[in-house]
C-alpha cells in the first residue's frame, strides 16, 4: 500500500497544482497598545516587561516559523488584533492576503495569512452568557477559479467543561450541513480537544458534563459508533462525517503540545469527504505533518515562550516561541476527476492483511481478518500477548482466558483498538488451535539488544533488563530510564530496589514507552 501511495503522490506532484495549508497557535501575540482587553502580563511597559525588546523578539520568532513553514495558507490563533495581522503581512510580502476576526472585548482572535486569493470572510458567532471566547472564521479561497473554504477555530480551553466545546461543534456543524455535500472545506485550528477526546476525557468529571459526548468526535462526526472515520469508509456515509488527519501519523507522533511530557493534540486539521473525491481540491494522502524544527522542539520538549514568576506576577524572558507546534497538510487542485481515494480503497481490498504488523497500520477493521500461526507468548488471566515468527507482538486485553500459553492458533480478528496509543485486539475468535510450542520463549526480546524506548517494540515481551527503581521509574543507567506501571500498585517495586525484568510487556502510553507489570513473576528483586 505504501509503495502505491508514494507512486500516487509523486504522480500528483507532477500533474497538479499542490498547495500547503497550515495552522499555528502562536501563544499570545500582543502589540504595545493598551486596550484594556489584553491579559495582565501583556499590558505594555509594566513590571511584566512586555516591552519593545520582547515584542520584537516574539515578532521575529513568529516570522521565522511562518517563513520556514512556507505554507500557501496559514491559520493563526491567539493574535490580538487586525493590526498585528497587517504587520505580519507587511513583513512577509509573499502573503498578499490576510483576514482576522475577534469579539471587541476578547483578548485574542484568529486570522489567515494567504498567498491565495481570499474571496470573502464570514464571522460564525458562538456566544455564551457569562464567558467570552472567539468566533469561528469562515474564509473562502479561490485558486485558478476553484473555490474552497477553510474554517479557523479556537475553541474554549479545558478550564471550561465539554459542553462549551460541544456548542462550538454544533454551531460549526449546523453551518457545514448548509453546504453542498461535494463542497471542499477544511476545519482547522486549536479545538482544545484531542483527536480521540471521547477516549481521553470520559473519566474526568470536571470536563465530562455531556454524558461522554464530545464536540470534536460525536458532533463533528470524526467518529461513528465509537470508531474513527478512516480512508476506508469516509465516502460511505449519508451523514456529514469528517476525517481527522492525526490518523495519518503513527500514534507516538500524534502531538502538537506536550503536558508533563505526554502527547496532546489540541490542534487539528479535519477534512470533509469531498476532499477525497478529487473532483476539485484533493488531500494528498499521508502529507499531514507536525512542523518540528529543532528550534521549536528539542529533547521531547516544545520550546515555548518563556516567562518567570508566579501566575499574576509573570515576567517575560524574551526566549522561545509557542507552547504549540504548527501542523500542516498538502492538497492538490486540479480539474480532472481521478478519484484517488477509491484507488486507495481498491488497493487496500486487494492486499490481504495476514500479519500482525499489518494490524498496526489500521485504525479499525472494516471487515474481520484472519491471521494464522500466532503464538501465545504471555498470559495473565483474560489478557494475553500473541506473536508470530518474524513478526510483531500485539496485546489482547480481554476475553483471552481460553487461550493457552505456549500454544499456536489461527485467529479471526474482528476489531482492534488504540488505548492512548497502544495497539490492542478488542475482539477476536479462535478458528483453530494448532499445536503446543515448546520454545515459545525464544520470541522474547533481550532488553540488552534492543532500544527499549523505540516504539516499534511496543507489546513485545522483554527479558534480562536490570536497573534501580526511583519514583516509579527503572533507571538502567545514569541517563536512561523507563516508567514501570501496574494497574495493581501493590505489585510495583519499591524505591531503591534493584530489580531484574524476567518477562514483562513493553507498552506505549501517550507518547512514552513504559513497562507494564501484570503479575509478581514478571520481575525479581536483585540482579
Amino acid at each position: 500500500m505504501f509503495k502505491y501511495l508514494i507512486l500516487l503522490i509523486f504522480s500528483i506532484s507532477l500533474n497538479a497544482n499542490n498547495i500547503t495549508i497550515a495552522s499555528y497557535n502562536v501563544e499570545n501575540f500582543f502589540d504595545l497598545k493598551k486596550d484594556n482587553s489584553e491579559y495582565s502580563e501583556f499590558i505594555p511597559n509594566t513590571k511584566n516587561q512586555w516591552n519593545q525588546r520582547n515584542f520584537n523578539i516574539k515578532l521575529n520568532n513568529l516570522l521565522k516559523v511562518i517563513n520556514d513553514i512556507d505554507a500557501d495558507i496559514i491559520a493563526l490563533q491567539e493574535i490580538e488584533n487586525r493590526d498585528l495581522m497587517k504587520l505580519l503581512s507587511s513583513k512577509l510580502p509573499k502573503y498578499t492576503y490576510y483576514s482576522f476576526i475577534k469579539y471587541p472585548d476578547s483578548a485574542v482572535g484568529v486570522g489567515f495569512l494567504s498567498k491565495i486569493e481570499i474571496k470573502n470572510n464570514k464571522n460564525i458567532d458562538v456566544k455564551f452568557t457569562k464567558r467570552l471566547y472567539r468566533p469561528i472564521l469562515e474564509t473562502t479561497f479561490s485558486n485558478e477559479n476553484i473555490e474552497f473554504k477553510v474554517f479557523n477555530n479556537h475553541w474554549p480551553s479545558k478550564a471550561a467543561p465539554e459542553s462549551y466545546r460541544i456548542k462550538y461543534a454544533k454551531t460549526l456543524q449546523d453551518r457545514l450541513i448548509q453546504l453542498p455535500k461535494d463542497y471542499d472545506y477544511i476545519l482547522l485550528g486549536d479545538f482544545n480537544s484531542n483527536y480521540n477526546e471521547y477516549q481521553t476525557f470520559r473519566n474526568n468529571q470536571k470536563l465530562n458534563n455531556s454524558s461522554s459526548i464530545t464536540g470534536i468526535n460525536q458532533i463533528l462526526n470524526t467518529t461513528y459508533e465509537n470508531k474513527f472515520i478512516t480512508y476506508d469508509d469516509i465516502l460511505n456515509y449519508d451523514k456529514r462525517v469528517h476525517f481527522n488527519l492525526w490518523l495519518d501519523l503513527p500514534t507516538n507522533e500524534r502531538f502538537s503540545t506536550k503536558f508533563r511530557r505526554q502527547n496532546n493534540t489540541p490542534d487539528s486539521i479535519i477534512l470533509s469527504p469531498a476532499l477525497f473525491d478529487t473532483k476539485r481540491v484533493s488531500y494528498i494522502p499521508k502529507s499531514f505533518k507536525v512542523f518540528k524544527a529543532d528550534y521549536l522542539y528539542k529533547n521531547n520538549d516544545v520550546i515555548r515562550w518563556e516567562m518567570s514568576g508566579k501566575k499574576y506576577d509573570k515576567i517575560h524572558k524574551g526566549i522561545g516561541f509557542s507552547d504549540h507546534l504548527p501542523i500542516y497538510a498538502k492538497f492538490s487542485i486540479k480539474k480532472e476527476d481521478t478519484n484517488i481515494l477509491k484507488k486507495i480503497q481498491v488497493e487496500n481490498n486487494t492486499n490481504e492483511i495476514n500479519s500482525i504488523s499489518d494490524l498496526y497500520k489500521k485504525e479499525k477493521l472494516i471487515e474481520p481478518l484472519t491471521i494464522n500461526n500466532v503464538i501465545v507468548i504471555y498470559k495473565d488471566n483474560e489478557k494475553a500477548i500473541i506473536k508470530r515468527q518474524n513478526d510483531r507482538a500485539i496485546y489482547i486485553y480481554q476475553n483471552a482466558q481460553n487461550l493457552k500459553l505456549g500454544h499456536s492458533y489461527n485467529l479471526q480478528i474482528n476489531q482492534i483498538y488504540d488505548y492512548y496509543g497502544l495497539k490492542e485486539i478488542k475482539d477476536f475468535v479462535v478458528l483453530d488451535e494448532i499445536k503446543e510450542i515448546a520454545n515459545y520463549k525464544d520470541l522474547y526480546l533481550d532488553a540488552n539488544s534492543i532500544d527499549i524506548l523505540d516504539f516499534k517494540y511496543e507489546n513485545e515481551i522483554i527479558t534480562n533488563l536490570k536497573g534501580v527503581m526511583k519514583n516509579s521509574k527503572l533507571y538502567v543507567n545514569d541517563n536512561k530510564y523507563i516508567k514501570i506501571y501496574s494497574k495493581d500498585k501493590k505489585l510495583l517495586p519499591k524505591d531503591g530496589d534493584k530489580i531484574t525484568i524476567l518477562n514483562a510487556q513493553l507498552a506505549s502510553y501517550r507518547g512514552n514507552m513504559q513497562i507494564i507489570i501484570h503479575k509478581q513473576s514478571d520481575f525479581k528483586v536483585g540482579f
